[in-house]
């Protein structure tokens, strides 16, 4: 439950409070990390977002000029060079390599182009006729595909990014708006059953408290009547021994 009044099944115990403050402070601190790694991420996805739609606009350039180079080539030749591409290239001399980039624990994908250094295998081809537009058209072709590589990597990291925001996003709100909450509502009832369970205390050591002063006073009267009592009784048998001895002198008796 995630609602206003939802907490914890705790007993409402000293220990319980400290393990719920425990828990509200690593909530608290996991929230800002997280928050952060958040930002970072959503930094680094808007500037994949805009390289992404500069390399689609210049893919876009290359590919027609590639596009109207293939057809200079066409024109120059006149005829189809594929076959003799294909039986010049033994061995692709254009590579890519990939390597990780890490951005805030988040580790993406890189492609990387290169060119392995070697024969050249298109050294003679469109030697008879066309060889500098079969050169040229190579070379627009190199760089559309470098192009390609590149949006191809940022295409990748752009979706890797996208779920990774996705998911640290959801965690935020769950901790915001769900365990902190819950947390908060968990410590506010322990509070509260604890100051309920130390009037309890006080009015009890209150209620003892008072029963023993009773007692005591009552004790005290007891102990004064009976003391009283003895006082009173010692003299009355002071005076019958006076009585019976003849201490006191007789009246004079006239006849």
């Amino acid at each position: 439950m995630s609602g206003s009044g939802a907490r914890e099944p705790v007993f409402p115990t000293r220990q319980s409070l400290q393990v719920m403050k425990s828990k509200l402070k690593g909530a608290q601190i996991g929230h800002d990390l997280l928050k952060r790694k958040s930002e970072a991420l959503t930094k680094r996805f808007r500037e994949i977002t805009r390289r992404i739609d500069e390399a689609k606009r210049k893919m876009g350039r290359v590919m027609q000029i590639a596009a109207f180079s293939l057809a200079e080539v066409t024109y120059a030749v006149g005829g189809d060079i594929g076959y003799q591409i294909q039986e010049s290239a033994k061995q692709a001399r254009f590579r890519v390599r990939t390597k990780q980039e890490n951005v805030s624990g988040v580790f993406l994908p890189q492609f990387e182009s290169f060119t392995v250094e070697g024969k050249d295998d298109f050294g003679l081809t469109g030697l008879g006729k066309g060889g500098q537009q079969v050169q040229r058209c190579r070379e627009t072709y190199a760089r559309a595909v470098e192009t390609l590589v590149e949006l191809a990597s940022l295409q990748t990291a752009f979706v890797i990014l996208d779920e990774v925001i996705k998911v640290v996003n959801r965690r935020v709100n769950a901790i915001e708006h769900v365990i902190i909450p819950r947390t908060e509502n968990t410590i506010r009832y322990i509070n509260s059953e604890l100051d309920e369970l130390d009037r309890e205390e006080f009015y009890r050591l209150k209620k003892v408290s008072g029963k023993k002063e009773r007692d005591a006073a009552a004790a005290e009267v007891e102990r004064t009547k009976k003391e009283d009592q003895k006082s009173q009784s010692q003299n009355d048998e002071d005076v019958e021994t006076h009585d019976v001895l003849g201490d006191q002198d007789n009246e004079d008796v006239i006849f």
